[in-house]
């Protein structure tokens, strides 16, 4: 049983943070790699960051690094994305997804098969 819920989206002004949150089980973290993906209005669905599920070995997109960081509660069921300095361009509606394949060097979108909801994230002044 895999289950993917997001939150935390909402509104903040360039160069503010912002923690969205992916609530799941045991059983999904065990087993499936954890992503974050966003999708902007006339662009293509975008692979943010991603954790493997036994080593944690972490994965994040060119735009990003420096700026986001993916983690893990274990305690929780819970994968994080803390996002500092954000800019305009992060503004998108926010997927978190599981999958059975991880990479450290792409986030290919047809490897997760299951996704949450969406959140969304404004960045804006």
């Amino acid at each position: 049983q895999v289950q993917l819920t997001e939150s935390g989206g909402g509104l903040v002004q360039p160069g503010g943070s912002l923690r969205l949150s992916c609530a799941t089980n045991k059983f999904t973290l065990d087993y499936y790699a954890i992503a974050w993906f966003r999708h902007a209005p006339g662009k293509e669905r975008e692979g943010v960051a991603a954790i493997a599920s036994y080593s944690g070995t972490t994965y994040y997109g060119d735009s990003v690094k420096g700026r986001f960081t993916i983690s893990r509660d274990n305690a929780k069921n819970t994968v994080y994305l803390q996002m500092d300095s954000l800019k305009v361009e992060d503004t998108a509606v926010y997927y978190c997804a599981a999958s059975t394949y991880f990479s450290a060097y792409e986030l290919n979108i047809d490897d997760f098969t299951f996704w949450g909801q969406g959140t969304q994230v404004t960045v804006s002044s």
